[in-house]
């Protein structure tokens, strides 16, 4: 007797889902902590961004997955999830293109201007997120826009001491990422539709010819 164990459709409906991705990650994330923290005594840490090092490069690819302790990865670990969440509102596409610009154009920033040092963490990402939350909500200024951004302002405008220069915080990479992520809302936000007036809102010497508005008669005195 055989059993298959290939997923069902409907979960590999769900995983494939920017929420389901996200929570893939940070299933991942703790997994490499676990593995670093009691197999490796914290070697992993290493290979995170190394600004202006040709051997620190590769830290843009590894750094999100890497954290100092499990306080680091739990303190990350909520708001990756709620901020991906709001950004994941806007559909898979939207989604995809802030966390993949995020993540390449905020780690690549913080290789080449932040100062010496190893820069790990997820927290990039998670103000990338934030970054393009708050973003749409100031280029759109539409309902789907604003309620995101009012509920990230709501619980995790405390994020923003993250952006003050501190030792042994990664600000920069704080910064670089809600830059990035305020960048990619500014390409992707979607134009405002014009505001259509009413007839009786447009007065005749706001027509090229007012005499036709209206009935002739009125106009002949």
């Amino acid at each position: 007797m055989t059993s298959n164990t290939r997923p069902t459709p409907w979960v590999r409906r769900v995983l494939w889902t920017p929420v389901g991705l996200l929570v893939i990650a940070i299933v991942v994330i703790w997994a490499v902590e676990i593995v670093d923290a009691f197999g490796l005594d914290d070697r992993l840490q290493r290979h995170g961004i190394r600004p202006r090092r040709t051997d620190g490069l590769e830290g843009v690819a590894w750094a999100p997955l890497l954290h100092a302790d499990f306080g680091h990865v739990a303190s990350n670990s909520v708001p990756l999830l709620a901020l991906g969440g709001l950004v994941a509102i806007r559909g898979m596409r939207y989604w995809g293109l802030v966390t993949v610009a995020v993540l390449v154009g905020g780690g690549a920033l913080t290789w080449a201007l932040a100062a010496d040092g190893t820069h790990i963490g997820a927290s990039g990402l998670v103000f990338g997120y934030l970054g393009a939350i708050l973003g749409a909500a100031v280029f759109e200024r539409r309902p789907k826009a604003l309620a995101p951004a009012l509920l990230a302002v709501g619980f995790y405008s405390g994020l923003l001491v993250g952006l003050v220069p501190q030792d042994f915080i990664s600000w920069e990479g704080h910064l670089f990422g809600m830059i990035v992520g305020i960048v990619v809302a500014w390409r992707l936000a979607e134009p405002r539709a014009p505001r259509m007036e009413r007839p009786e809102d447009i007065q005749p010497w706001e027509l090229d010819e007012p005499w036709l508005d209206g009935d002739p008669a009125d106009w002949e005195q």
